[in-house]
């Protein structure tokens, strides 16, 4: 794990893997289910409204993230809580007024990923999160999240509401298939890079599928607590570790020599 000391070397702008990152990356996404939910349903504002508004509220959110020239949890973490509301809506958009079928959006946005992938491998040969030094790193890093968000959406909607599985076996499956992806980067040594970014997609359909299972209600398979409860929970939640993370500085590193790795 890499800790941050003082020195004139390039800082990067984005965290580095902790515990602390990847607890506040699901917290995010279930905020990015049920808020997306509560906005466009129980607000009645409609999923086109929403998205336009909430791709407004993150295009701010994103302008005081690239102002930043080293990783600041608070501006950081804000618009990836945005991110996960707009990829969120994204591909309920395409699902529910362009009746997209989730197969094809899971697929859609399965390309997408991959094209983007490949063209900041194209210009800048390497896809490592601990190298986000650069304006144009940053551009690429951004998309990918953005993506990995609607992907995950895609996936996990796919599979608990087209498959039958439902939202407890759905989390359970993806989370297991997230543990197994740490233990064959701890075990086995696989590519870093590859174990990060698939597990990055993967937490999404984790934290959405339990999103839905607290907030749903008991007819549609849920806890019945309600979007608002839910996401006033875990936002409270995320406030904690973002207080926490700007404390002791967890999560930020030296960008210097750390092209390649994952």
């Amino acid at each position: 794990m890499r800790q941050f000391t003082a020195g004139p070397a390039t800082l990067n702008r984005v965290p580095t893997i902790t515990m602390s990152f990847w607890a506040i990356k699901l917290l995010a996404v279930t905020v990015g289910e049920t808020a997306a939910d509560y906005l466009a349903i129980n607000l009645g504002y409609g999923l086109a409204t929403t998205t336009w508004f909430m791709t407004a509220v993150l295009a701010v959110a994103l302008a005081f993230q690239f102002a930043q020239k080293r990783y600041v949890p608070l501006p950081y973490w804000v618009a990836v809580v945005l991110i996960s509301v707009v990829g969120t809506l994204i591909t309920d958009n395409m699902v529910d007024n362009l009746h997209i079928p989730l197969q094809v959006s899971t697929l859609f946005f399965t390309i997408v990923l991959a094209l983007t992938f490949s063209a900041w491998y194209a210009v800048e040969r390497t896809l490592s999160i601990h190298t986000i030094y650069t304006t144009r790193r940053e551009i690429f890093y951004w998309l990918a999240i953005l993506f990995t968000f609607s992907l995950g959406t895609a996936a996990g909607d796919l599979v608990s509401e087209q498959f039958g599985l439902g939202y407890l076996l759905t989390g359970l499956l993806f989370a297991a298939v997230v543990i197994s992806i740490a233990m064959a980067y701890f075990a086995f040594r696989i590519d870093g890079v590859l174990a990060f970014w698939l597990a990055y997609i993967l937490t999404r359909p984790v934290g959405a599928s339990f999103g839905d299972l607290l907030s749903q209600p008991p007819e549609y398979g849920g806890l019945g607590l309600g979007t608002v409860i839910t996401s006033w929970i875990f936002l409270g939640t995320i406030a904690l570790v973002i207080l926490y993370m700007t404390v002791t500085a967890d999560g930020r590193e030296r960008a210097a020599e750390a092209d390649g790795e994952a």
